[in-house]
């Protein structure tokens, strides 16, 4: 996966299309990266008590994860696609693949 965790990325499909943000979390195995201020959803948190006896639960916004295919990489602020090439002390770097520079 070319995105990684405090990578800048723009949103190119769904809902928030156009919005750029900073990836929290990545997921290589599912394909899928966390995108802060992006895709949020409420979720209703079933109500209990803490240790002290207040009450918790309610109706929570949160982040939701979006498929690694509908986010861009940002290079000086503009989207730009992602490829390897094999560095002098052999391990992959990502590259640029508009500018030819190392991401």
């Amino acid at each position: 996966m070319k995105i990684k965790k405090g990578d800048r990325v723009r949103i190119l499909s769904g809902k928030d299309k156009g919005a750029e943000g900073e990836v929290l979390e990545a997921y290589p195995t599912r394909g899928r990266v966390l995108v802060e201020g992006v895709n949020r959803v409420t979720k209703h948190v079933k109500a209990g008590q803490t240790a002290r006896g207040s009450q918790t639960g309610g109706i929570e916004t949160h982040e939701a994860s979006l498929d690694v295919s509908n986010v861009a990489l940002l290079e000086d602020g503009k989207p730009v696609r992602v490829g390897y090439r094999i560095g002098e002390d052999g391990r992959k770097v990502r590259v640029s693949k508009k500018t030819g520079k190392d991401v």
